[in-house]
């Protein structure tokens, strides 16, 4: 197991909602705030190679880096990966390229370090039998919908695992189900389900609105991890993992879109109707996952329920609407 107390660690994403959560993660351990770097875009973009060798030789004024957690990303919901499959591509695989190939090249692997990179369910097949098992994660194509930014995804796991092959680059890999919580995107161009529920009904209810509009037919479903959950699994992934195995964090529970409508329109209170639009997609059918693995390697199960991590997002977001 890998003490972190003392180690230098780069959080990509860091000032994201799972991003706050894995800091937090990092200080109740007891690293200390000078020994995490946040790289923020104004002053690096991954997707660029000599902005990415800028960031290891700054981030601790020369100083080696020791760990890598990457969990920055380019995504959106089912509408923005329509308008962005390109962008979401690029992006994706362009950070992971760069980020994995610097921690080589400035010698990571000599002094032990690992890289952490979190990936994403898109990888999956489209319809991968429900749960979701890590060795399903080949047998056939992603949705449609959001498949290239889950194969960017996908390729950085590859890369890993072929770091590790040549070059002893020690890894762990992560697939995190749809996360939720405090701090997440609420634009309704960018957001996933949950905030862009939660942000419809708070502010239908505010106008006095009759009625509000969702995606689909509501039949598909999903799965759905707290913030603080998530981020305990990828710092415990960062303690005890070698090797890129892939790792599905998830709450193994799940329900439909349809049902969590209802729930999220329940907890704010919203008393309008609800109008399904099924010209627009569903995404893929079903998404659950089965999280023995995490269990048995990291020690690792989510421990918030799903209706109280609802109602402490809800509480932030009504605190927080302009975010």
């Amino acid at each position: 197991m890998t003490d972190l107390t003392n180690k230098r660690i780069i959080v990509t994403g860091g000032a994201g909602f799972l991003g706050k959560s894995v800091l937090a993660a990092l200080k109740q351990r007891g690293v200390s705030d000078a020994h995490v770097f946040v790289p923020r875009r104004r002053d690096f973009e991954l997707t660029e190679k000599d902005s990415v060798v800028k960031l290891y030789k700054e981030a601790f004024k020369g100083a080696p880096v020791d760990v890598v957690i990457h969990l920055a990303a380019e995504v959106g919901g089912i509408g923005a990966n329509l308008l962005n499959p390109g962008r979401y591509f690029y992006a994706n695989m362009a950070m992971a390229l760069h980020l994995i190939e610097q921690a080589r090249a400035t010698g990571m692997v000599e002094r032990g370090g690992k890289f952490v990179q979190v990936g994403t369910i898109c990888a999956y097949p489209k319809f991968t039998p429900v749960p979701f098992r890590e060795e399903e994660i080949w047998n056939g194509y992603p949705e449609e919908t959001n498949a290239p930014y889950g194969v960017a995804k996908k390729a950085a796991w590859q890369m890993l695992d072929a770091y590790a092959l040549q070059y002893k680059l020690k890894s762990s890999y992560l697939l995190p189900v749809n996360l939720y919580g405090p701090h997440d995107n609420f634009d309704l161009t960018t957001s996933h389900v949950i905030p862009a529920l939660i942000r419809k009904c708070v502010e239908a209810q505010q106008r006095g609105d009759g009625k509000i509009v969702c995606w689909g037919t509501g039949s598909a479903s999903r799965e759905f991890l707290f913030s603080d959950d998530a981020a305990e699994g990828i710092v415990r992934a960062a303690e005890v993992m070698d090797d890129p195995t892939p790792i599905n964090l998830g709450a193994s529970f799940e329900i439909t879109i349809k049902d969590l409508v209802e729930l999220i329109v329940r907890l704010t209170g919203f008393d309008g109707r609800i109008e399904w639009d099924p010209t627009k997609p569903d995404g893929q059918p079903r998404r659950c996952l089965a999280t023995e693995r995490a269990q048995k390697l990291l020690g690792w199960k989510a421990k918030v329920g799903f209706e109280e991590g609802l109602k402490r997002t809800i509480e932030w977001y009504r605190a927080n609407p302009s975010k």
